[in-house]
């Protein structure tokens, strides 16, 4: 009996230094990586996240470095934080299946940080560059002539967007659905006026404070930018009633209109947007009775 009961407590112990063996080896990394934990852990952690476990191991690494490979989205707008540069230089070696790049405010972005992730990343369909006052039309040439599916672009304070990337843009990119060019003085009026001519799906628009919008471009955006939802044009003084009509007219599905610090548009061309309830930035002043005949077209507008 007694034997018997030595041999129980024997295998007993076995069982249970295995079982304390199996808890000491396995770890996190140890479930499926492809198949639980990038698709169903990593999507959920932030940028800050990954960076922060990428540093806890050299597993911890390589998963991390997986996991950027299929991440979709990166978002970095405003982020200036230490070592930023290097962290960068990280997703741009490791992200292969980005769509959305937001780096709005990076003003540390320079082309030689930026074109090694482009490089990679051919699917883009949204990019976001906002105030990224550091790089060049060199680091645009990639996203207007490769990514085929490029849905938003916004480039609002770039200064170095010339007329010259406008004309590319003209030549291979037709889809966008949003574009913002606010702030942007280097641009021409003529460039813009074809490059509206191509987008026929443009549903927001942003032009404030940008002198070359003139009445003729807002013609050229009512006559093939049917889609129109929501425009900003605040500041842009050169524009008229004359332009604001074209637009009322022709863009049926106009929700909302910025028009502050424009001096040439009256209450004659707003009344009518604001009885079919367009949500406008300026508020409605005592006007006499609106009269269509009040509009006369310059000599210099394009028909």
């Amino acid at each position: 009996m007694c034997t018997l009961q030595a041999e129980e407590t024997h295998l007993a112990a076995m069982a249970y230094a295995n079982t304390n063996r199996d808890e000491v080896t396995l770890s996190l990394f140890d479930i499926s990586w492809e198949d639980v934990l990038i698709p169903h852990v990593a999507v959920h952690l932030t940028l800050k996240d990954l960076f922060n476990l990428r540093s806890s191991s050299r597993t911890a690494l390589r998963f991390v470095e997986s996991a950027l490979e299929k991440r979709q989205e990166l978002h970095l707008s405003g982020n200036s934080t230490k070592n930023i540069e290097l962290a960068f230089k990280v997703m741009a070696r490791c992200c292969r299946r980005v769509e959305s790049l937001q780096l709005a405010c990076c003003k540390w972005l320079t082309d030689e940080l930026l074109l090694p992730l482009l490089a990679y990343n051919k699917q883009l369909r949204v990019v976001n560059l906002n105030e990224c006052v550091n790089i060049t039309p060199l680091a645009l040439q990639p996203i207007i002539i490769e990514c085929k599916e490029l849905r938003v672009l916004k480039l609002s304070k770039c200064q170095w967007l010339t007329t010259g990337a406008v004309d590319a843009l003209t030549l291979h990119q037709s889809k966008l659905v949003e574009f913002d060019i606010s702030h942007c003085g280097a641009i021409g009026e003529r460039c813009l006026i074809i490059f509206f001519r191509k987008l026929n799906r443009l549903q927001v628009l942003s032009l404030a404070q940008t002198p070359s919008v003139t009445d003729q471009v807002l013609i050229q955006i009512g006559n093939f930018c049917r889609e129109l939802q929501h425009i900003n044009l605040i500041g842009c003084g050169a524009i008229s009633d004359y332009g604001i009509h074209a637009i009322s007219v022709h863009c049926t599905r106009l929700q909302s209109l910025h028009i502050r610090r424009c001096p040439r548009v009256t209450e004659n061309s707003l009344s009518p947007l604001r009885q079919r309830r367009l949500r406008i930035d300026r508020p409605q002043q005592d006007v006499y009775a609106y009269n269509l005949n009040d509009f006369y077209p310059s000599d210099f507008l394009v028909y």
